[in-house]
């Protein structure tokens, strides 16, 4: 990049990364130009895009991060995000380090509002409370608001993994213990092995138990499997002597290559027949409306373990399903 540049150039990081990252580019970068030191400046613009909905994101942003040190590095940031600013959307300027932080700060929050959730549920499910209720009450604090506190079997993907764990080190390294972090990964990690103990619960033993998992991406919208909940389960269940067979409308590829093991199925209906478990792993609008009669009817045993809470338990009861859901009372 140093080597290709010809005039007046600012340089926008984007990535998430370690504070100090900037500094550091732009410290190379005028070692590799010193006769552009005066010319090149490195600003912290980090994106804040949802994976499934990235486009969508850039063109209609919740506000634009800008961190800079100089006026004309800022001023040309201006400009580039003209159009978006002048639909209304909000600017924060900041300093680069401040900018950096504020990325990792931000992704370690959703995390831990996910983790918090999820101990929640570890709670209700000893006490007999209902933690969908709880975090609908909540949620009606404009405080606390009500996104990202749906109980589950956890967080992944290739951010909050990866981002909850470098914000924890950077910390560490700045002579902070932020323990916290440490604890919402903690959490985030007992969701999965508390499903687990769900399903030996349900059937008693897992070994030669037929299990059929709903959904195999982290989340729904997309194909990606990395540090996907679903297939941390896969391998737990096919480490105690289970028969998994997963489906997925996008990420059955990808999954297949991450746990050679599991057994693909083409729907829900195909992975079911003859299971004595289904789990439900990932929230695809396809397994919503699923006709409940005709899922139990090729299984061998009613069991549903629900890793998200798609299913209303009324409604599941009275299909003659053993309901185990995530955070609420056990029906059936």
């Amino acid at each position: 990049m140093a080597r290709s540049i010809t005039g007046r150039t600012v340089v926008a990081e984007k990535s998430t990364v370690p504070a100090g990252t900037a500094q550091r580019v732009r410290r190379t970068l005028k070692r590799e130009r010193p006769d552009f030191a005066e010319k090149l400046e490195v600003v912290s613009n980090p994106e804040f895009l949802r994976e499934g909905l990235g486009v969508q994101d850039s063109l209609n942003p919740d506000r634009i991060l800008i961190g800079a040190e100089s006026e004309w590095a800022a001023e040309t940031m201006r400009r580039l995000y003209g159009p978006l600013t002048a639909k209304g959307c909000p600017l924060i300027e900041t300093n680069i380090e401040t900018a950096e932080l504020a990325k990792h700060a931000c992704n370690a929050f959703l995390s831990l509002k996910i983790s918090f959730a999820n101990a929640l549920a570890r709670i209700c499910e000893r006490s007999g409370g209902d933690v969908v209720a709880v975090a609908d009450v909540m949620g009606a604090d404009s405080r606390i608001g009500r996104s990202f506190l749906n109980a589950g079997l956890g967080y992944g993907g290739s951010c909050f993994p990866k981002d909850v764990q470098a914000f924890e080190r950077l910390a560490k390294r700045l002579g902070y213990d932020f323990s916290l972090l440490k604890e919402v990964a903690r959490i985030n990690d007992e969701a999965v092995a508390a499903t687990v103990d769900k399903i030996s619960d349900a059937l008693w033993n897992l070994e030669d138990k037929r299990i059929a998992l709903l959904g195999l991406a982290f989340k729904p919208g997309t194909d990606d499997v990395r540090a996907a909940p679903a297939l941390d389960l896969a391998s737990r269940l096919i480490a105690a002597g289970a028969h998994v067979v997963g489906t997925d409308p996008e990420a059955e590829t990808n999954a297949k290559a991450e746990v050679p093991q599991l057994e693909l199925a083409p729907d829900a209906y195909a992975a079911a027949a003859g299971a004595h478990c289904v789990v439900l792993c990932t929230e695809w609008p396809d397994y919503s409306g699923i006709d409940l009669e005709k899922l139990k009817g090729v299984m061998a045993y009613p069991v549903m373990v629900d890793g998200r809470n798609l299913y209303d338990p009324k409604i599941m009861e009275e299909a003659g399903f053993n309901y185990y859901a995530t955070g609420r009372p056990h029906l059936g």
